[in-house]
């Protein structure tokens, strides 16, 4: 996805906490990948972060013809969701889904999600929109992926916060694009 691209989608999304409604505003399909903190943490949120992710992302992003992967950061990261939408039937499963999330694991594994999830999102066809979102209530679970491999993804992100949890919204791959539109710029000016 070139670089264009991607900073009309970011300003697309950049709405996503004002309430825009994606039924209305958007006609390319998108792939979301989402990551949800399942440690012990995340329990005292359980239901403001569900009811925000049923009412945002369920509500008013997804529409059919989108694709949507969900990974529980537990003690582990695993794939619980991963179906593209057809219908209100897809969207209940996905709520059940979510809303049966186990929540009680010490720490959280979201750098095996990341990395899962830089994969997948380099594998988008162009003719789809990318769209990563990863939900914490574990300052602690933030650490490993700070001082790790996957600490640019989070140098490019969107942090929307609440009381006690936040979403990040993730560009695993313009950190490279934004360098090479530096250079590009700087070459021109030569």
């Amino acid at each position: 996805m070139n670089l264009g691209k991607k900073l009309v989608f970011l300003a697309i999304f950049a709405g996503i906490t004002a309430g825009i409604s994606a039924q209305s505003a958007r006609v390319i399909p998108l792939d979301m990948f989402l990551i949800i903190d399942s440690s012990a943490a995340m329990e005292r949120s359980r239901t403001e972060i569900l009811g925000w992710v049923d009412d945002r992302i369920i509500g008013e992003i997804l529409q059919e013809g989108d694709r949507i992967t969900v990974w529980s950061a537990g003690e582990r990261s695993q794939v619980i969701y991963s179906e593209t939408i057809r219908g209100s039937t897809d969207l209940n499963e996905l709520s059940s889904r979510l809303n049966a999330l186990d929540a009680s694991s010490r720490t959280a594994d979201f750098s095996g999600a990341l990395n899962e999830l830089r994969l997948r999102a380099a594998a988008v066809p162009n003719d789809r929109l990318a769209y990563s979102m990863l939900i914490t209530a574990s300052a602690q679970g933030l650490a490993p992926v700070l001082a790790g491999e996957n600490r640019n993804i989070l140098r490019w992100s969107r942090s929307d916060r609440y009381e006690r949890w936040q979403v990040f919204v993730l560009s695993p791959d313009i950190g490279p694009r934004v360098q090479q539109a530096a250079r590009a710029y700087m070459d021109s000016r030569r």
